[in-house]
């Protein structure tokens, strides 16, 4: 059963999946001051800031080393919205239904009196062990999936 938070969050994050954004090599700073016909020095003066500030944050972001604050700054002065998202490969929901059968995996095999080796080779059999775990997972805490490690 999917939580209302977890639907909503699921439902917002489904417009970033979509996306394929290809940073420029050289950072988007750069590239919209340049496309604007914005010089470093002149960009300084929008941020604030002296000439080398802005060389040295146009190189920090083309690194991937630059805080959202100082990023925030720059979009401002380059008339930018600025984004910020962690975007999961798949729904939230996936997530947590993939974790709970990979750790139903690992209980069926490793409880006592229970485990995989100790069950006939049915696979069906097994089978519905591993569900039978996944749904206890995912009907507890959420926590419970995370604990152990990756």
């Amino acid at each position: 059963m999917t939580s209302m938070p977890l639907q909503q969050l699921d439902e917002a994050l489904g417009p970033w999946r979509t996306l394929s954004p290809v940073r420029p090599g050289r950072g988007w700073l750069r590239a919209i001051r340049r496309t604007l016909g914005m010089t470093t020095r002149q960009a300084a003066g929008r941020v604030g800031v002296s000439q080398a500030a802005v060389v040295d944050a146009e190189r920090n972001e083309a690194s991937g080393d630059i805080s959202l604050l100082t990023l925030q700054r720059y979009a401002t002065a380059l008339d930018c919205r600025l984004y910020y998202a962690l975007v999961p490969r798949r729904t939230l929901q996936e997530t947590l239904e993939a974790r709970a059968g990979d750790l139903a995996r690992t209980l069926a095999g490793s409880t006592p009196g229970t485990g995989l080796a100790h069950l006939p080779a049915d696979p069906a059999q097994v089978e519905r062990l591993v569900q039978e775990f996944r749904q206890q997972l995912l009907a507890g805490r959420r926590s419970r999936l995370w604990q152990g490690g990756a």
